[in-house]
């Protein structure tokens, strides 16, 4: 790769980031949360109730960091904390009804994060673009700090 290439790509991948995550933060706002939030919802909608370390391993973050937006989540009434039927020493977190309401437009929130950001493509641009982010983010996966 060219220097310039170098630099282009950086660039970009850089430039996408902030800006999808700018249309994110807009977009998740409009129905009450923060980003980051909304991967802890999409996991219990999707996987039901799991620990906090669970929650933490599948959002990418610290431990202390899930603690901290569990709590938020539960002040709000998206969540709610419950001793484990199988360890009584550990809590799981679980979706309330609210939550689940959210868990419902998180969806529709999704496309239109989507749409926004491929405005300008053609249908198969948008095609080659998810084939290509695919295959980047499987070439990195294992050398950079883990994420699920």
């Amino acid at each position: 790769m060219t220097e310039d290439e170098v630099r282009s790509l950086n660039a970009a991948i850089r430039t996408i980031g902030m800006r999808h995550r700018a249309l994110a933060s807009a977009a998740l706002a409009r129905i009450g949360l923060a980003v980051g939030q909304e991967t802890v919802i999409m996991e219990l909608a999707r996987r039901g109730p799991r620990s906090q370390a669970q929650l933490a391993v599948a959002a990418g973050c610290e431990p202390p960091t899930m603690t901290a937006a569990v709590r938020r989540m539960e002040a709000n009434g998206i969540i709610r904390r419950e001793p484990s039927a199988e360890d009584r020493r550990a809590v799981v977190v679980n979706l309330t009804d609210q939550g689940r309401g959210v868990a419902e437009q998180l969806s529709s929130v999704w496309r239109d994060i989507a749409e926004e950001t491929t405005a300008g493509l053609a249908r198969t641009e948008v095609s080659d673009l998810i084939d290509a982010l695919g295959d980047l983010a499987q070439s990195l996966k294992g050398r950079s700090v883990p994420v699920e």
